[in-house]
This record gives C-alpha cells, structure tokens and sequence, in this order.
C-alpha cells in the first residue's frame, strides 16, 4: 500500500533530525540549568516518531529510523570532509568552523548511538503499548514511550559526547535537565499530537497495528519499503 504523505513526515522528521545534531554542539544555561543546543528542537524528532509509529506501525519506523541515521552519517562525512580540505590564505573562519561543525569522532559516535537506541526503544514501546491498550488512550503510548526512549537518547549522547569535557556534576544536571525538559515538552504537545494523528489516519486510511511484527531494528524487508 502506498501511502500519500508518508514520505513528506519522513523528510519532516530527518530535516528535524539532522538541525538537532547540528545545533546541539552548543552548551547553553539558563539560571542554574544547562543544555545543549538540540533541545529546543530535538524533541520534535520524537513526535514525529510517535506520529509514524501510530499511524504506520513499527515496521516502516523502522526504515525512517535507518533512513535518519545514514542521512546523518553523511552529514557527519560532509562536515569533516570539508573541514580537512585546504582553507584559502585569507579565510579567517577555518577555526570557527572545526569548532561548531568538525565532527571528531566522539561526537558522532554520541550522537548516532544515541539517536539510534533512543528512537527504537520509543518506537518498540509505542507499539508494544496500542496492542496492549486496543489502539485506546493515545496520551499513554506517546508519553510512555517517550519517558523511556528519551531517557536512552539523553544519558546517551550527553555522557558520550561530554565526558571527561565538563565535570560529573555538570554532566548530571544537563541529564536531568535535557530529559525533563524534552519529555514535559513532548507531554506539553499531546493536543497537537491527537490531531495531526487523527488527520494522518483519516487521510492515510491507516491505524496500523504490529501483530506480528519482527521488532529486530536490524531486519528491513522489501515490503516495508512500499
């Protein structure tokens, strides 16, 4: 089955995905809270997320999910490519530029293991949850799963990427405020969420459900690409 705007929501949730690890190499405060940069952002990825897994279901997530990690991964390729090639005599940004767009290693690591457990551990909760709840109570499974998944995401990327940069106390604060604040931000988006859902299935003739779903992340079928 073909669907009429499944691949617009794609191209919605990979823009998202790649402006958030674009953005989030800043550290900025707000009285006495920390945060990166992706956080104002960041947790747009997870309502979309929400969005194709209910509408959807897990398998075609499933290839949104691997289609924002290798868009990513290329980003990441672009941005030290570029970075390494020889600047001209009398461009002065070649250190600005390392400094907010050179992607060390660290970095990228970070930001892809985190984003790639994150996304289908919020995935796999949401579905396991509209079986269990007979497709009932929307607020439970958008909210659920993004409680765990951005949990996975957060402690992920923050420690990877900062460690041993900022000290533990730091690190610890800007956990507990990215991750309170991406989830309150996602609570705070469940009217907007209920409508843009209830738009998709409606247009979309769709409410999928993954019976009998092969929730293995690594297993991309042909079907689930059409």
């Amino acid at each position: 089955m073909r669907y009429k705007l499944f691949p617009f929501v794609m191209v919605a949730f990979v823009v998202v995905l790649l402006l958030s690890n674009t953005v989030a190499v800043k550290v900025a405060k707000f009285g006495p809270f920390y945060f990166d940069g992706a956080v104002v952002l960041f947790p747009l990825s997870y309502i979309f997320g929400d969005i194709l897994t209910e509408v959807y279901g897990y398998k075609r997530s499933r290839v949104v999910v691997w289609t924002g990690f290798i868009a990513c991964l290329f980003m990441s390729f672009v941005y030290w490519l570029v970075g390494i090639l020889p600047a001209a005599p009398h461009w002065s940004g070649q250190e600005a530029y390392q400094r907010i767009l050179g992607q060390t290693p660290r970095i990228v690591v970070a930001s892809l293991l985190a984003f790639f457990c994150g996304e289908f551990t919020n995935s796999y909760i949401l579905a396991k949850l509209k079986i269990l709840t007979r497709g009932r109570w929307l607020w439970t499974r958008t909210i659920g799963s993004t409680v765990v998944g951005q949990l996975v995401d957060t402690s992920l990327f923050i420690t990877i990427a900062f460690m041993g940069i900022l000290p533990g106390a730091v690190l610890i604060r800007m956990i507990m405020n990215n991750y309170i604040f991406k989830t309150t931000y996602e609570a705070l988006a469940t009217p907007l969420t209920y409508a843009i859902t209830a738009w998709l299935k409606k247009v979309e003739e769709e409410d999928y459900y993954d019976y009998d779903t092969n929730f293995n992340p690594f297993v991309v079928s042909r079907e689930d690409l059409v």
